[in-house]
């Protein structure tokens, strides 16, 4: 994505709710998802959320380490395309630690791009981080800029 630095994340209920449910599943294993939405200048609106297995390797480090299978990535982006939808991001548990970029998430991502993170440390809209990452230049990672996060009613 080549657009602006956005400041504010909506998300409905439900996609909160599909998010709960998909890190409760996945505990006391990282959990993630790709995140469907739009951007629009300084706001990112979630529409839909896209599970994944976690595929990190080696598996017994799945507790505080995520991948997606690119497969997942090429189906999930074919299929928001067909609905007028993109990428915007990628959401991922910390089942023992703060909702918050460690620095393996932003050594390892590739932006811009939105990271979503649920902490297992709180419960409800307080226990997610919403975070841009900007793209990092040269050797330097990528910067993590924390968004405000609104949850709306179903859409």
């Amino acid at each position: 994505m080549t657009a602006p630095w956005p400041e504010l994340l909506r998300i409905d209920r439900h996609c909160l709710i599909v998010l709960e449910q998909l890190f409760q599943a996945a505990h006391p294993l990282e959990g993630c998802a790709l995140l469907l939405g739009h951007q629009a200048s300084a706001q990112l609106q979630l529409m839909r959320v896209w599970p994944c297995l976690n595929r990190w390797e080696p598996a017994s480090e799945r507790g505080h380490r995520f991948a997606v299978d690119p497969r997942e990535q090429l189906l999930a982006q074919k299929w928001a395309r067909q609905r007028q939808l993109q990428v915007i991001g990628a959401a991922h548990s910390h089942p023992s630690s703060a909702a918050r970029p460690s620095s393996t998430d932003l050594q390892l991502c590739v932006g811009p791009t939105l990271m979503l993170i649920r902490s297992g440390l709180s419960h409800g809209a307080q226990a997610f981080g919403a975070w841009w990452i900007a793209a990092g230049e040269g050797e330097k990672e990528p910067q993590a800029r924390p968004l405000q996060l609104v949850v709306c009613a179903d859409a």
